[in-house]
C-alpha cells in the first residue's frame, strides 16, 4: 500500500523534453512501468520526471532522465547507449537504483538519526555513598 492518497506514477509525472514527441509517450510509459513501484512512495503532486535526448539516433546520443521529488535532492540518470531502447532501459534502471538508495537513506534502520532506539534499559542502582557526596 502506498503512503500517499495520490501516489506518483510514470504516466502522471513523465514530461517528454527535447528529442521526443507525444507519439513516443505510450511506449516510453510502458517501458518505464517498473518505476511505478518505487514512485508510489511519493506524492504525485510535485513529483516530476523529465526525459530528454540529445542527437537522437546519432552515434553520440545522450539520454537524460531527471526526477524531482518534493523534499528530496534532484536525481539524474544519463546514458550514452547507441540504441534508444537500450538507453531508455539504462536510465530507467539507474533511476530505480538511485530511488532505492534514496529510500534506504531515509529509512530509520539505515539512518541512526532517524532510528527509534527504544526505551532505555533499567537504570543502575544508585550507590548511597555517591548520593552523600
Amino acid at each position: 500500500m502506498s503512503a500517499h492518497a495520490n501516489p506518483a506514477t510514470v504516466a502522471d509525472c513523465l514530461r517528454l523534453g527535447a528529442g521526443f514527441s507525444q507519439n513516443d509517450r505510450n511506449w516510453i510509459v510502458e517501458q518505464f512501468a517498473p518505476l511505478n513501484t518505487r514512485l508510489a512512495a511519493f506524492p504525485a503532486n510535485g513529483t516530476d520526471l523529465e526525459l530528454t535526448v540529445k542527437e537522437r539516433a546519432a552515434r553520440g546520443q545522450k539520454v537524460t532522465l531527471e526526477c524531482h521529488i518534493p523534499g528530496q535532492p534532484r536525481i539524474v540518470a544519463t546514458s550514452a547507449e547507441e540504441a534508444l531502447h537500450d538507453a531508455l532501459n539504462d536510465v530507467r534502471n539507474d533511476l530505480r537504483r538511485q530511488l532505492n538508495d534514496a529510500k534506504t537513506r531515509t529509512e530509520p534502520g539505515s539512518n541512526k538519526h532517524l532510528r527509534n532506539t527504544g526505551p532505555a534499559g533499567p537504570a543502575a542502582p544508585l550507590d548511597p555513598e555517591q548520593l552523600r557526596n
